[in-house]
């Protein structure tokens, strides 16, 4: 079973995810803050990770840089969810090494699988 890890603040978005992806076949890892999602990240080494923008503790932009300075976490690919549509901050996400930048309002889970699907070949 391919592992993700969704690392989400908002109780309701974070259950829904964890829902459509466990529906869908995945292992899906929940975190509900950014350094709770960094400590899942070393322990779980997920295929992909969705990470929020906007979270208490660690931003996902501060969560995305030490991912990706972390030589056994660089390689994973990472999503970053948003509800904030802001060209600058998607700029800065995928110069920091996201793959992608998917504001929520505009994708359905299913879609947001979908893509999770295309990234991983599968």
């Amino acid at each position: 079973m391919i592992k993700i890890l969704i690392v989400e603040d908002d109780p309701l978005m974070s259950r829904m995810y964890q829902k459509i992806f466990t529906f869908e076949g995945f292992e899906a890892h929940m975190a509900g803050d950014g350094q709770e999602g960094l400590e899942q990240a070393k322990s779980v080494k997920p295929a992909l990770i969705l990470l929020d923008v906007m979270m208490p503790k660690m931003n996902g932009l501060e969560v995305l840089e030490k991912l990706k300075n972390d030589g056994g976490l660089k390689t994973i690919p990472v999503i970053m969810l948003t509800n904030l549509a802001g060209q600058q901050d998607a700029e800065t996400a995928l110069k920091k090494g996201a793959i992608k930048y998917i504001v929520k309002s505009e994708h359905e889970p299913k879609e947001l699988v979908q893509i999770v699907k295309e990234i991983l070949m599968i």
